[in-house]
């Protein structure tokens, strides 16, 4: 997204303070419930300035829904490296997501997944489905490499599968919103993993092994 600049004279504040502001502001109160008048206090700008560097409320919107999801994928990349199975992988996603969903002191639940239904913007619709399929690829394409690896029943379905966990997430969101506590998350999360298709361990052991000698 190429964000609106400034001509003339240069700001006089910190541009990338100002979204970051912004987005806790809209994660927690939703695009809807956020007046231009509330961004600007958050932000510490005035009106013009908003405009000038942002474009508008819409733009700002995406734009820091756009920070905010570039930050959890690149958190969810560096989880997904640290497992070695794609089970183990998706156990330690619910995992993560089931603490900072809860995290005190924090907007409860997903900014990404709740700007389903906190944002009715028609121009924002297709932007906002993009960075949702954008999560939603990550996800299957770890289950992929799970199929792909032996990990998983040959057969397996990995869009099924992936449309299953995404849409666990995007519950624990909603509960999380709603004041579902830290316990419950890991609850739901755990019950999730107990519908993950049984390991095809000789196959993994082989797959590895053969890994191992090139």
């Amino acid at each position: 997204m190429t964000s609106t600049t400034a001509r003339g004279r240069p700001r006089s504040f910190d541009r990338g303070k100002a979204l970051e502001r912004a987005m806790h502001l809209f994660w927690r109160q939703g695009y809807e419930a956020t007046s231009v008048s509330e961004l600007t206090r958050a932000m510490r700008i005035n009106p013009p300035s908003l405009y000038a560097a942002f474009g508008d409320k819409e733009h700002l919107y995406l734009e820091a829904l756009e920070l905010y999801q570039r930050r959890r994928l690149e958190l969810v990349a560096k989880w997904f490296d640290q497992e070695p199975t794609a089970q183990a992988a998706m156990r330690r996603l619910l995992a993560e997501a089931a603490r900072e969903l809860s995290r005190p002191g924090a907007p409860r639940g997903s900014m990404l997944y709740l700007s389903a239904t906190q944002c009715s913007a028609t121009g924002l619709q297709p932007e906002l489905a993009e960075l949702r399929a954008g999560a939603w690829s990550i996800l299957k394409a770890r289950i992929d490499r799970g199929v792909r690896e032996g990990e998983l029943p040959r057969g397996t379905e990995s869009t099924a599968l992936t449309d299953f966990y995404s849409a666990v997430l995007q519950g624990m969101s909603f509960q999380a919103h709603d004041g579902a506590t830290r316990k419950r998350l890991l609850a739901t999360g755990e019950a999730a993993m107990r519908a993950w298709p049984r390991r095809n361990v000789a196959a993994v052991t082989s797959h590895r092994r053969s890994e191992t000698r090139r």
